[in-house]
Order: C-alpha cells, then structure tokens, then sequence
C-alpha cells in the first residue's frame, strides 16, 4: 500500500518533535513524584509551623528561639537581655545550653571521635600496601547502608552491663563498665558511622599527593617530618576538614543512635521533634524541625562552599610510593622510626575491631547465647511471638514481609526517578547545577521533617478540587523511602553518564537512532553496574530506614524490621539482637547483588 508523502513527512514530523522533547516527558513525571513524595511534605511542615487556628505567625519560632529549654541561656538574646550579660553567664560555670546546643555538643565531641577514629585508618590505607588493602578501603562503603538501629543493637550488646565488654573485663579481674546511656556511647557509635567516612575522603586526598613535590623539598634539605609537614600536609588537611564538617552535620540530625543508646534523658533536637510528634504536639514540632533544617542547611552550605573551593580534582602525576606493611628485619639504621608507626597501627587496629567489628559481632553472639550458653531461644521467641502474639505487640514475620515490601515499592519508584534524575544532571544546558541541587535537597533534610509532612499531609489527607485525598500508612512509608533512596542511584549512575564517551551515543544518533533510543541501547547497558549498584543501596536504604518510619507506623501495623528492633531493646535484647540479624542478612544480601552483577559504587 503506498503511504502518501504529506503522511509520511508528517509523521517524521512527529517523530523528531517527540525525540527533541524526550527529556521533558521523561522529566515532567519524575518532578511530579519528586513533589509529592519530597517537596509537599516538607513544605506542609512548613505551613504547620507559621499557621497556627488558621493565621499565618512567627510566634511558634519565636516561642522557641526564647525558651531556656532549647536554647538555653542564648534565648535570653532572642527575648532581648543584653548580649554583654548573656555572654558573661555563657563562659560562666553555671551556663546552660538546652537542646540545640547540647545537639551541637555531642556532634562536636562525635566529629572530633571521627577524625581521631578515621585518620589512622587513612594513613593505613594511603602509605602502606598489605593483602586485602583494596577490599579494606572498599568496605568503608558499609556504613553508609547498615541500618543505624542494628548497628544500636550491636552496641547495646557489646557495652551494656551484661555485654561483651563487661564480660572480657570481668574475666580479667577487672571492674565493669557502665557506658549505656551515657553520652560516650552516643559519641562512639556515631564514631561508628563517620570515621570510614573521615577515612574514605582523607585516603582520596593522600593518594592525590604528587610524590615529585615531597622529592623536591627532600633533595632541598628538608627532613621527612617538615617534609611531611610543607608538601604533604596542606594537601591532606582540607579533605580532614571536609570529612569532618560532614561528620558534624550528619551527627546533628543523628536520631536512632541517640534515640537507642541515649533515650530521652541524652535527647537531641530530631528526639525531641519525635517526641513532640508522639504527644501530638505538631505546631511545635514543625517549628521545632524547621530551626533544626535551618541549622542543617546552613552547616550545609558552608561545607558545600569549603568543598567547591578545596576539593582536590586530580590525581597527582606520580602518587607516593606505598610501604610494605611487613617490619623491616633486623637493627639497622632507621629501623625504629619504621617500627614506631606499624606499632601505633597495631594498637590502632586493636582500638578499631572494638569499634567496628565488636558491636557486630557480639550481636551476633547475644543471638545465640543467653545466661546459660548456647542457645536459639531468642529465634524461638521470635517464632513464638509470631505465633500466639496479640494483635498490638510486633510480629516478626510482618516486619520482615513489610520491610522487604516497602523494598521492593522503594525500587519501583526510586530507581526510574533516579535514573532520569541521572540523565536530567548530566546533559549540557542552563539551569542544570539548580535541577542538581534541587535533586539532591533529600539528602540535606531528616527523615523526621518528611515522616511528619506525609502524616500531615498526604495520610491525614488534603483537599484537592473539592475531593479529599488520602493514602494509606503504606503507601507514605514507601514515598519517604523513596525520597531518602532516589538520590543513592543518582550518585552512583550519575558518574557513569558522565565520563562516557559521547561519541558512542552520537554514532547511534547519526545511525538514525532516536535521542530516547540512544540512550536505551547506548548509554544505559554501558552504565548499568551503576544502575545496579543504585537499586541495591536503595533497597538496603529502604530496609534499615527508621526516622520517618517510626513516625508513620506509630499505631498501626505497617512496622518494620528496624521499628522492631527499637521495641525490643526497650525491653528484652536478645530477641532485639536476632531481628538484627535477620536484618543483617537481608541488609548484606542486597549487596551479593552487586557482587555477583558487577556493580560499582565508585559514585559514592
């Protein structure tokens, strides 16, 4: 049948007006999610904050700028006293501090516990060459994706009074310990968390340092310690700073650790906002969350600033050599100055197995054992729980059927919205560096801001055109997730697009493929280790996922496995320790996924 040329013309017409507009079909629903699942949360918070009976004010943040209780005495700045008073009373003795600066305490003591945790570990990686360096720096990845309230749980059975520590200190005729609920265990744990980070960026710099340079200062009389010192050091200490300014802002916002391992009596800004939540105190929380997201955004941008002005971008054209971590053999001149930093590096790896490795594996062990030895009472208990359970108490299987369902909804929606997110900050064109920061506002802003603006919003319902809307806790549970997920799969596809070699998808192009097949056929199969390395810290970050689900399961059954963990360490540890295991194992099966698919997290 011959197709008249006008028709034909017309749908070529056609074709090429839809391919030069692939990206916006692809970007108009990805914003529209990224609004509902992100944005009209937070801004619902917003609006709860400086709406109060129907009139917009400022009187709940200035209620709190001049209570005592969060600001201790600088509220009296903000109820006008003088400042030359206020000031006198804050270096004094008897100062108070209230929540938010005692939130800054603690993140400051936990920055100063990472740096002094992480360093060590980056000159291990960075100036020796060992069996297994590669996987040792890899696994400092970890982190980032252990749910926190697991990793509470490790805690709890490796320093409570009846845990490991305790144990090995009695077993050599020393007193016990009493570190729970005290602000060192906070400090440690978030330790726990930040110093592999501390490690990761501070390593990146090392490795960056030109080995030309330290030859030059040495060929010029410089010993190794100024050489050290001139050459080496100010090209390490801004990536330090770096890690640590990160380190200060995530243990700000910190929730389960301090929630865990501290409770009320250590609370924190983001405990308090649960708290305020949980007594159905909304006004106050809003504002209450939104000085904390102000306080964040702020610590925020002025990392974002140091960053943009510090970060080392290349690689050094010949990197310092790496020592053999073996002791060289016998007395000869310069031995000891070899030997004293391995033996600080063997007291350093003691320190770190007790941090990093202890709380992990003593949950393991509180799994299995209980006053009497070996034992499988507390998977028992589990199962006995599921069993005869009253409605109202936690059942473990739901928490996993839960959890691994809400994982599985995070994928369906965070890894297309990632991807396009990907391809929307990769292409060329004005505007873009703002779609990237808008993009990545997630990552800035707790999981208790967006748990509370989905509760007031989308699951206690809103009017639109006249018909109510309102979903279910589920669905809610899974948009938060989705909101903390996405933006995971952009930084690890994101780098992929990025450096691949464009000529590829413009061959397909003159080929006669479509923009959208191009990068179907071309550029994702090229990418796709990243793609899949996304899905997987997606999910993982879906199944350990705490502070907005905890604010959005609260009543209800939707609960999963870490809102598990949290209600059994409130009360017997050692079904706790065995949720956590099977958290673990869910956790770590996410990542045979990458192992096993290829996937690479260099993104990250």
């Amino acid at each position: 049948m011959n197709v008249p040329t006008s028709l034909l013309d017309f749908g070529e017409r056609t074709r090429r007006r839809l391919d030069s507009h692939a990206l916006v079909a692809l970007a108009i629903p990805t914003v529209l999610v990224l609004v509902v699942v992100f944005y009209y949360p937070v801004a619902t918070v917003l609006v709860e904050a400086i709406r109060v009976d129907g009139t917009l004010t400022l009187a709940a943040f200035l209620e709190i700028l001049r209570d005592p209780f969060y600001f201790g005495d600088l509220a009296r700045l903000f109820a006008g006293e003088s400042p030359t008073a206020v000031l006198r009373d804050v270096v004094g003795p008897d100062r108070r501090i209230g929540i938010v600066g005692f939130t800054a305490y603690q993140a400051a003591l936990s920055t100063l516990a990472s740096v002094a945790l992480g360093l060590p570990g980056a000159y291990l990686l960075a100036r020796f060459e060992f069996p297994g360096r590669r996987t040792l720096r890899s696994v400092t990845i970890l982190p980032f994706v252990l749910p926190s309230i697991m990793v509470a749980a490790g805690f709890v059975a490796t320093f409570g009074r009846s845990g490991t520590l305790n144990a090995v200190l009695v077993t050599i005729g020393l007193p016990r310990v009493e570190l729970l609920y005290t602000l060192e265990a906070i400090v440690i744990a978030h330790a726990f968390y930040n110093a592999p980070l501390v490690t990761r960026v501070t390593t990146a710099a090392w490795e960056s340092v030109d080995a030309s340079a330290v030859e030059t200062a040495r060929s010029l009389g410089a010993s190794p310690l100024r050489a050290f010192v001139d050459v080496v050091a100010p090209q390490v200490y801004p990536a330090v700073i770096l890690g640590a300014a990160l380190s200060f802002v995530f243990t700000f916002g910190s929730f389960p650790i301090v929630l865990a391992l501290g409770g009320f009596e250590l609370a924190t800004v983001e405990v308090f906002v649960y708290r305020l939540v949980r007594d159905l105190e909304y006004a106050e929380a809003a504002a209450l969350a939104l000085v904390e997201l102000a306080i964040s955004l702020t610590l925020l941008y002025g990392y974002l600033r140091y960053e943009a002005a510090h970060t080392v971008r290349s690689r050094g054209a010949r990197p310092l050599p790496r020592r053999s971590l073996r002791p060289p053999s016998g007395l000869r001149s310069g031995a000891l100055r070899e030997l004293l930093p391995r033996a600080g590096l063997v007291v350093y790896a003691g320190i770190a197995a007790l941090v990093f490795i202890a709380p992990i594996a003593s949950m393991i062990w509180a799994s299995l054992t209980a006053p009497d030895g070996v034992t499988l009472e507390h998977y028992r208990f589990l199962l006995e729980r599921q069993r005869t359970g009253a409605a109202f108490q936690v059942q473990p299987w739901d928490a996993v059927r839960n959890s691994l369902l809400f994982g599985l909804a995070t994928l369906t929606v965070a890894l297309p919205m990632g991807v396009v997110v990907s391809v929307l900050t990769t292409r060329r064109y004005r505007g873009r560096k703002l779609v990237d920061a808008a993009a990545m506002a997630p990552l800035a802003v707790s999981g208790i801001v967006v748990g509370l603006g989905l509760l007031r919003g989308l699951v206690f319902g809103v009017e639109v055109a006249g018909t109510r809307i309102a979903v279910g806790g589920a669905v809610a549970i899974v948009a938060a997730h989705a909101a903390a997920g996405y933006p995971f799969v952009v930084r690890t596809v994101a780098p992929g697009l990025e450096s691949l070699d464009q000529s590829l998808a413009e061959s397909a192009r003159a080929l006669g493929a479509s923009r959208l097949r191009a990068l179907l056929d071309v550029e994702l199969p090229l990418v796709w280790p990243g793609v899949v390395a996304g899905a997987a810290f997606a999910f993982a970050i879906s199944t350990g996922e705490f502070s907005a689900t905890v604010v959005l399961a609260t009543g209800t059954d939707q609960y999963t496995m870490p809102i598990a963990i949290e209600r059994f360490i409130g009360r017997r540890i050692g079904p706790a320790t065995a949720m956590g295991v099977v958290l673990l194992v869910v956790t770590t099966a996410s990542f045979v996924v990458i192992d096993r698919l290829g996937g690479d997290h260099g993104g990250i």
